[in-house]
């Protein structure tokens, strides 16, 4: 399937996305443009750990995650999370259906080496879920857990990665992601910060090393550059803004672009 474009949804902007950002989805979908939506939801998870008096752990901006919190995500992204997802694009006039990377086992993976506990390093994304449903005319909604290959365990994984590994699986025509600023910031000698509109694997490199890319933003960074190094040939990072979507799906100026290399053509 040509010309995909696969949306990831932060969990911190969930509850921030406005009507008009699913509204500009069930537009595209109308016009016949494939939509696939992979999303996170960090802030509801720490708010039911909280509720069962579980601490939430983070080590380099990633979920640690013991045997009852990996319950506790899949309760909340499975459930919660993406049905409210799939609710609001209903409202909105677009076709949806709700999965995690679990069924089908869309996101094969393998228990991490780092110190996380159950949180999945993705071997394998199978693509006939989310292409079955496309086919059908709905829009994939994707919860970022996986499995491993005997079906036996599964992980957590997070979103960023989830949505740059089906992004290059899918070969898509760009990995959008949705997040609660503008895009890369470069801090400016005035105090303020301008927005990064292009960039390339390199000037990422050198970002993270001067401490301009931080927190959250590297494994967004991280996962646009898996996914480009994979086939996948631009990724967006910008707001959850209509304009920015609709913009960012017609090919114009919105939010950071990531490219292998700043020169190569639209």
């Amino acid at each position: 399937m040509q010309g995909i474009i696969v949306i990831k949804c932060g969990g911190s902007t969930m509850d921030q996305l406005p009507d008009t950002f699913f509204q500009a989805i069930a537009k595209l979908q109308a016009e016949g443009k494939p939509i696939v939506i992979v999303h996170g939801g960090g802030p509801a998870i720490n708010g039911m750990l909280d509720r069962v008096q579980i601490t939430p752990q983070f080590v380099d901006g990633l979920r640690v995650t013991c045997e009852d919190t990996l319950r506790i995500v899949e309760m909340v992204l499975c459930g919660s999370i993406n049905k409210a997802l799939v609710r609001r694009l209903t409202a909105a006039g677009a076709k949806a259906w709700g999965v995690s990377g679990i069924d089908g086992q869309t996101l094969i993976a393998e228990k991490t080496s780092k110190p996380l506990g159950w949180v999945g390093e993705v071997k394998k994304a199978d693509t006939s879920i989310p292409l079955a449903i496309l086919s059908q005319g709905y829009v994939p909604v994707i919860a970022p857990l996986s499995v491993s290959a005997d079906g036996a365990e599964s992980f957590n994984v997070n979103a960023d990665v989830a949505a740059g590994v089906i992004a290059a699986a899918l070969s898509v025509e760009k990995l959008v992601m949705v997040t609660d600023v503008p895009g890369i910031l470069r801090p400016q000698p005035d105090g303020g910060k301008s927005l990064v509109q292009e960039t390339s694997a390199e000037e990422i490199g050198q970002m993270i090393e001067e401490g301009i890319i931080t927190g959250g933003m590297i494994p967004k960074v991280q996962s646009a550059l898996d996914a480009l190094g994979q086939g996948v040939d631009q990724v967006v990072i910008c707001r959850g803004t209509a304009d920015d979507l609709l913009a960012v799906c017609a090919g114009e100026a919105a939010g950071t672009t990531v490219r292998m290399n700043v020169n190569q053509p639209q």
